[in-house]
């Protein structure tokens, strides 16, 4: 009686609390920054705001409340002080309880936008796009020790202050007060990263290069420079480094590390003379930052957080907690809910457990878009040619890329038993497959704007079907022949941008980059209705309601906007978001989704938002049980669910065929629900395995099988 006395009371508090609640994955982010005390280590993310572990980093939790903007460039702890710059005009936050709440500390700071944050004897450096500012006061105010240099890089060692300001590098003893060039034989070169020790001091730096508006631009190079006398004199030290921008150093000894933009980790144990890769285990070689805390290593990237331990060379993930990914699109079918972005990830029980569906895609995949049609299920790439299909919900894709040889998908749409492509990166159009996306074939005909961003499927109450496309900056289009030819409907969109395009009933609306517009006659005339200054991403409708998401930009303050009336009146609808850079949107029956860029996937039950709409969040399972893993046979990982009706301490372990335990998937407390866990089999080898679930009394072993 007690166990339900107590998800009573839980659910009205949650009840009470209506709002956006974070979803449980997936974990990773682009770390920019690293801070610790003598209880927390800290994490800066880009778009996620600020992470903390009080384990050394094997698990972290969000300290973000009160932060206004979740782009975190730099952390220092000064005492019982810890202070966040951030970039986007956001200025510097503090926090004196370990980041439990933060409150602004910008006093003084006449540019905002801020790149970097040093502390040293109680003085604070904060490094901006427009010159240096020190606080000697705990952050309470700020005063100006350098002007009209954008800061990219700062130093501190001892009395010595480097700064590195674009293609200069300056020098102060005296607490900023004056200043002298530090650049002989680097001055030119942009300056990317800084690091002191004594009189030898490192500097990153690369050539400025300039290429055509529009062109994609060869790969930036850059070096390691040394000087051994305060910045006096440089020498450049690359022997073995490969020719990339440098993004970070730490000293640990007598080994500096060098991370780089898209190689990795590379270490020297001679003062940098000569340079190696570290790059084992490290699954993404963007390399943001170093920290060094204890006999640990730590490395932010863009795809989460790896450490070392002192003289190893493996790098190991520790990204449990941090929840700092961009999504690309959501997509509900059924009880799934796909996620897309460089990887497609998806869920069963609205979030609380993710599962990478990845097993099949290619390298340097970027998801764009998801579609079902029939049983399969397919999904769209920008920066990689071809389309992906899955004919067992994400177990396995297939990649057809024949004929793609210039078309990178934007959109996707299905009519029938066909598909529908848009091309709005490389604008080569519209283009159709009749063979579940076997082979595709350029349907342009009529189509004078081929930048094709947007596409909607309508079928008129006769059953007459009709496929629009919206593209960018050039007019809206239609075809009422599946494609075979295009008409231009309307150039009231030639200045937009068409993102996304929805109906509901006789209405069609376009989000465009400058909200959203209406037509109330198949696109032949639009009307704007709003919102005011939302640079609108994406839409959906749940019945008659429609809900827009807007990108965070330098004219929106992004968010998510829901209309009643067909856009006559709009409402924000964005309580207890920390990232309202909002990049897609999904509806189920109870539930909608928001995919943000950087702070991953957020969950609101529509009941909270649109009255008439019943929820079962709250309908939990009548009885324990154990499903069958999907997919099964399984290479290297799959899927097992199971229910929980009551709470309850709950164990699932793996055996061999002889009954050994090789692994505990989790023991631990679960409230009632529907859950799911995922078992990597990489390390197994083939063969006949058994997992038990074991939840009081009730326990059940089923059978699942690895083939390699």
């Amino acid at each position: 009686m007690y166990k339900k006395i107590i998800y009573i009371i839980l659910l009205f508090f949650i009840s009470i609390n209506a709002q956006w609640v974070q979803t449980n994955g997936p974990y990773n982010g682009d770390i920019t920054c690293f801070a610790s005390d003598s209880t927390y280590i800290f994490a800066g993310t880009n778009g996620g705001g600020v992470f903390r572990s009080s384990d050394n980093g094997k698990s972290w939790t969000l300290a973000s409340n009160g932060l206004t903007n979740p782009y975190i460039t730099s952390l220092v702890v000064d005492g019982k002080n810890l202070f966040a710059g951030i970039t986007g005009s956001a200025g510097i936050f503090l926090s004196t309880n370990n980041g439990a709440s933060w409150a602004s500390a910008s006093s003084g700071l006449v540019n905002q936008n801020i790149t970097a944050l040093a502390v040293v004897d109680s003085n604070i450096f904060a490094g901006t796009a427009n010159g240096l500012y020190l606080s000697t006061n705990n952050g309470g105010s700020w005063s100006s020790i350098m002007t009209n240099a954008g800061v990219t890089a700062l130093a501190l060692d001892g009395t010595n202050i480097f700064v590195g300001a674009y293609t200069d590098i300056y020098r102060s003893t005296d607490n900023g007060k004056s200043w002298a060039a530090s650049d002989s034989g680097i001055k030119g070169n942009y300056v990317t990263a800084l690091i002191a020790s004594g009189a030898n001091l490192y500097a990153g730096a690369s050539k400025p290069m300039v290429f055509p508006v529009g062109e994609e631009g060869p790969e930036q190079n850059g070096s390691v420079y040394r000087s051994t006398d305060y910045g006096e004199s440089w020498v450049e030290i690359d022997s073995g480094l490969p020719n990339t921008q440098i993004t970070a150093f730490q000293i640990n000894g007598t080994n500096l590390f060098a991370g780089t933009t898209n190689n990795g980790v590379f270490r020297s144990k001679n003062n940098g003379t000569n340079w190696a890769p570290m790059n084992s285990g490290l699954k993404n070689t963007r390399v943001n930052t170093f920290y060094v805390l204890g006999t640990n290593i730590f490395a932010g990237t863009g795809n989460g957080v790896y450490q070392v331990p002192e003289d190893d060379t493996n790098w190991i993930e520790s990204n449990n907690g941090i929840i700092n990914s961009s999504i690309n699109c959501l997509a509900v079918f059924g009880s799934y809910l796909f996620a897309g972005y460089t990887d497609v990830i998806l869920t069963t029980d609205n979030g609380m457990t993710w599962t990478t569906a990845d097993s099949g895609l290619p390298e340097n995949r970027f998801i764009t878009s998801l579609v079902k049609s029939g049983a399969d299920l397919f999904a769209g790439q920008q920066f990689n040619r071809g389309i992906l299909r899955s004919t067992n919900n994400g177990g396995y894709w297939t990649l057809f890329d024949s004929a793609m040889t210039n078309f990178y998908v934007t959109c996707l749409a299905v009519s029938g038993n066909e598909l529908f492509a848009g091309d709005g990166q490389q604008g080569t159009g519209v283009y159709r497959s009749t063979d579940d996306g076997i082979s595709w074939s350029a349907i342009n005909s009529g189509l004078t704007n081929t930048w094709v961003c947007s596409l909607l499927v309508s079928k008129n109450n006769s059953g007459k079907t009709s496929i629009f496309a919206g593209t960018q900056n050039g007019g809206f289009f239609r075809s009422t022949d599946n494609g075979d030819s295009w008409a231009l409907q309307s150039t009231d969109l030639d200045n937009e941008i068409v993102f996304s395009l929805v109906e509901i009933g006789e209405n069609i609306f376009a989000g465009t980059n400058n909200g959203v517009y209406r037509s109330t006659d198949n696109g032949t005339a639009w009307d704007w209705i709003g919102p005011a200054n939302a640079y609108t991403s994406e839409l959906v409708t749940s019945g008659t309601n429609l809900f827009a998401g807007a990108y965070y930009t330098a004219s929106s303050y992004g968010g998510i906007f829901l209309t009643t009336d067909n856009g006559v009146s709009w409402t924000a609808v964005n309580t207890g978001l920390i990232n309202t850079d909002i990049s897609s949107l999904a509806v189920s029956e109870t539930d909608l989704f928001a995919g943000t860029n950087g702070s991953g996937i957020w969950r609101r039950p529509l009941s909270e938002l649109i009255t008439g709409i019943k929820t079962s969040g709250h309908e939990f399972p009548d009885n324990f049980s154990l499903s069958q893993n999907y997919p099964n046979p399984f290479n290297p990982s799959t899927i097992i669910a199971y229910d929980i009706p009551e709470l309850s301490h709950v164990t699932m372990n793996v055996y061999d065929i002889l009954g050994r335990k090789i692994e505990t998937l989790f023991d631990t407390e679960r409230l009632p629900g529907h859950y799911q866990v995922t078992f990597d089999a990489s390390r197994l080898p083939s063969g006949v395995y058994f997992y038990r679930l074991t939840a009081g009394s009730f326990v059940q072993t089923k059978k699942l099988m690895v083939i390699k």
